[in-house]
């Protein structure tokens, strides 16, 4: 058997994908093959996709807009408890949050490279919501790693990199909302009995 013969027939090899079908890697590039096993992520992960978190539960709230000063490539995210407060520290950037809840509210969209953001007027859903989108975050996280497990670091790399950047548009196609919140200026008093 010569070289030629070992190339021809080792092109042809079934390797099961994420479903558990066999699609044959014949033909197919890596570019393909990571946009594929994206796509299939992102239905495995269905209504937890965070960009559908954003739009469905979030910007049906009363929200106002916050300007992230986040860098433009993937940096480091922490939140730091200061003798002043609490910080969202992004690279060497420092955002002042309110509280808690806030800052792992808005280091989740930091990590995902988000710059503006609409953050929920209501104090007391922000907790809640800074739970749901970090479950979200960590979930598609950890099927990035069930994926790429038996594949190179580069292909786990390059999935990481397209499925946040598609979050990444999908968040910033939806907006940010209002820099204020819209209040109800209906000032009639009731009848005095």
């Amino acid at each position: 058997m010569n070289l030629f013969t070992v190339a021809k027939t080792s092109t042809n090899v079934l390797l099961p994908s994420l479903a558990g079908a066999k699609t044959p890697l014949a033909g197919r590039s890596a570019d393909g093959s990571v946009r594929q096993a994206a796509a299939e992520l992102r239905e495995e992960i269905g209504e937890l996709w965070m960009p559908r978190i954003y739009r469905e539960r979030i910007l049906r709230l009363r929200t106002r807009s916050h300007h992230l000063n986040v860098p433009a490539r993937a940096a480091a995210v922490e939140i730091q408890h200061t003798l002043l407060g609490v910080e969202l520290k992004a690279g060497r950037r420092r955002t002042f949050c309110p509280d808690l809840a806030t800052a792992r509210y808005l280091a989740v969209f930091a990590r995902a490279g988000c710059r503006d953001v609409a953050v929920p007027y209501d104090i007391t859903q922000i907790s809640r919501l800074a739970d749901e989108l970090e479950s979200s975050w960590h979930r598609m996280l950890l099927l990035i790693e069930k994926a790429a497990e038996k594949r190179s670091p580069t292909f786990r790399s390059r999935l990481r990199a397209l499925l946040v950047g598609e979050m990444r548009s999908e968040i910033t196609e939806a907006g940010a909302g209002t820099a204020v919140p819209q209040f109800n200026q209906n000032t009639k008093q009731r009848p005095s009995a």
